[in-house]
C-alpha cells in the first residue's frame, strides 16, 4: 500500500468512463438473479474483476463497508478514482490482479475509501478465476474490516487457547448436557484422556453431585448464566476409587451468531479444582470452632460447685457439630481394675444434654474386645465402626443408642491413672471419626478425667 497521504477530492467515476454509458448488470447474466442472492445472503463483502480489471459483482456486505451501491460499483474499472485514492491505485489494482496468473490465493491489505469520503482499512483475500479453456478470466474478492477479522482470530485463538493450554478446565456441553470437547486440565479432573468423557452422560463420569451440575447446566439453557462461580462437590468415578473434589465453576451459555434469533449450542462450562484449599479452610474453621467450645465449656465448668456437673457440661459442649451422644464409663474399682459401670450419657432417642444415670452408677456387661475395654487397656484412643449392612444390631450388640454407627473411645485419665472412658457416637448421616477428631476428643476427656477425679476426691457422686 503505498505511503502517500493526499486528501483532495476524487471524481465518482472514474477518468476513462462515460458517465452515460449504461454499465452491465449482474441481472443481465443468464442465472445471475441465483448468483446474486447467493452473494447477497455472505457473511464477508465480495467483488469480482474480470481478465481487465472491470468490476463484474459487487454484495450487499461491500455495499455495507464502503457505501456504494452494486448499481455504482458494478461496471467501473478497478478502485481508482472512486474507493481508493488516486496515488494508490496503480498498487492496489496492480496487487490484485497480480493473483490472476499466481497458485492459490494472497492476502493483502488495503485503505479503502468510503461514498462519504471517510477510509476504511479492509483485509482481502483473493484468488484467480480461470475460464473453460484454462485461461486466467478474472479475479474474485472477498474483504472485511480489518478490526472485524481481526475481532474474529482474536476469538479464535482463545478459543483454541482455552481448549489447550488453559490453567483450568474448560468443557462444552451440548444441549443434551453431553461433554463435546474438553481441554487438557478438565480431562485429568474428570480422570481420562481428551476423548473419554466425549458424550458420555455426566453420570458415568460422576458418581455424587452430578444432579447439582447438571441442574447448573440445565438453569444457563433456559436463564443464562449466573452473576458469580459456584462451588460444587462431586465424587467421581476413577481407576483407582472414588475420589471426592470440589470444582469452582462459571457456566457461559453458548448461541449461534448465525441465526436471527440466539439459538442454544450448549454451554461453557469452566472449573478450577479447589479441594485443598477448601478442606484447609473447612479445617480451620473447625480449629477455631473447637477451640471456641472448648474455652466456653471451660468458663461454664468453673461455675459448677459439684464436679459431675462440670464432667457433663464440657461433654455438652463437645457433642456440638462433633458427634450425636456421649457416654461415659467409669471404673468401678481403680485399684482392682474392675468391670466398667454407666457413669453419664446423652439420651439415646433424642437430642439432649449428657446427665448423670438415674437411679446411680450401672455396670455395663461389654463383650471382650469391646472398643471400650481397648481402650481402657491400651490407655489410648480407639475408634470403631459398623459394618456394611449391619444396621442397628452393631449399635445395641455394643449397647450403644441404636443409630450409633461411628465410635470414638478416649480414655479418661488422671494422676497417671485410668479413670474410664468416654465414647463419642454418630449416626449414619455423619462421615467416619478422622484423626483430628482424636485430637479433640482426647482434650475434651482430658477435662472430663480432671473433673471426674476431683468428684472422687470430694466424696461427689460415684460413678
Amino acid at each position: 500500500m503505498s505511503a502517500s497521504r493526499s486528501t483532495g477530492t476524487t471524481d465518482a467515476l472514474g477518468p476513462d468512463e462515460d458517465p452515460g454509458r449504461e454499465r452491465p448488470t449482474a441481472a443481465a447474466i443468464p442465472g445471475s438473479r441465483l448468483l446474486a442472492a447467493l452473494l447477497d445472503g455472505m457473511d464477508a463483502a465480495l467483488c469480482a474483476f474480470d481478465a481487465h480489471g472491470t468490476i463484474t459483482h459487487w454484495n450487499r456486505e461491500a455495499e455495507r463497508i464502503l457505501g456504494w451501491s452494486a448499481a455504482e460499483a458494478v461496471g467501473r474499472r478497478g478502485f481508482a478514482g472512486w474507493a481508493v485514492r488516486s496515488a494508490d491505485a496503480g498498487d492496489v489494482q496492480g496487487r490484485l490482479l497480480s493473483v490472476m496468473d499466481a497458485p492459490g490465493r494472497q492476502v493483502h491489505e488495503f485503505a479503502l475509501l468510503r461514498k462519504d469520503g471517510g477510509r476504511v482499512l479492509v483485509r482481502t483475500q483473493s484468488s484467480g478465476v480461470r475460464g473453460e479453456d484454462g485461461k486466467p478470466a478474472g479475479v474474485y474478492c472477498a474483504f472485511s474490516e480489518v478490526h472485524a477479522q481481526i475481532d474474529l482470530e482474536r476469538s479464535i485463538a482463545l478459543s483454541e487457547a482455552l481448549f489447550e493450554d488453559a490453567s483450568w478446565g474448560v468443557v462444552a456441553v451440548d444441549v443434551d448436557l453431553r461433554p463435546t470437547v474438553v481441554n487438557g486440565y478438565a480431562a485429568r479432573a474428570l480422570g481420562g484422556g481428551r476423548t473419554t468423557p466425549l458424550g458420555r452422560p455426566l453420570g458415568e463420569l460422576i458418581v455424587q453431585g452430578v444432579e447439582d451440575l447438571e441442574s447448573a447446566l440445565q438453569h444457563v439453557l433456559a436463564e443464562g448464566a449466573p452473576p458469580a462461580p459456584a462451588e460444587l462437590w462431586v465424587t467421581l468415578r476413577t481407576a483407582e476409587g472414588d475420589r471426592r473434589r470440589c470444582w469452582r465453576s462459571g457456566f457461559l451459555r453458548l448461541a449461534s451468531p448465525l441465526a436471527e434469533e440466539p439459538v442454544p449450542l450448549g454451554v461453557g462450562w469452566l472449573f478450577r479444582d479447589v479441594t485443598a484449599a477448601k478442606l484447609a479452610e473447612q479445617d480451620a474453621d473447625r480449629v477455631r470452632f473447637r477451640a471456641k467450645q472448648l474455652h466456653r465449656a471451660a468458663r461454664q465448668a468453673a461455675e459448677c460447685e459439684d464436679p459431675m456437673e462440670a464432667a457433663t457440661t464440657s461433654l455438652d459442649y463437645a457433642l456440638a457439630g462433633f458427634a450425636d451422644h456421649a457416654v461415659v464409663d467409669l471404673l468401678a474399682d481403680l485399684a482392682a481394675g474392675e468391670r466398667l459401670v454407666r457413669a453419664a450419657a446423652t439420651p439415646s432417642d433424642a437430642p439432649g444434654p449428657c446427665l448423670p444415670v438415674s437411679g446411680g452408677p450401672l455396670p455395663v456387661r461389654y463383650a471382650p474386645g469391646h472398643p471400650a475395654l481397648q481402650a481402657v487397656e491400651r490407655a489410648g484412643s480407639v475408634r470403631a465402626a459398623a459394618p456394611a449392612g449391619a444396621g442397628g444390631a452393631w449399635a445395641v450388640e455394643h449397647q450403644w443408642p441404636g443409630d450409633s454407627v461411628h465410635a470414638l473411645c478416649a480414655v479418661l485419665r488422671s494422676r497417671g491413672r485410668t479413670l474410664g472412658v468416654v465414647t463419642f457416637l454418630r449416626a449414619a448421616n455423619r462421615s467416619a471419626f478422622e484423626l483430628p477428631d482424636v485430637m479433640y476428643a482426647e482434650s475434651v476427656a482430658a477435662r472430663v478425667a480432671t473433673a471426674v477425679d476431683l468428684a472422687r476426691l470430694t466424696g461427689g457422686p460415684e460413678a
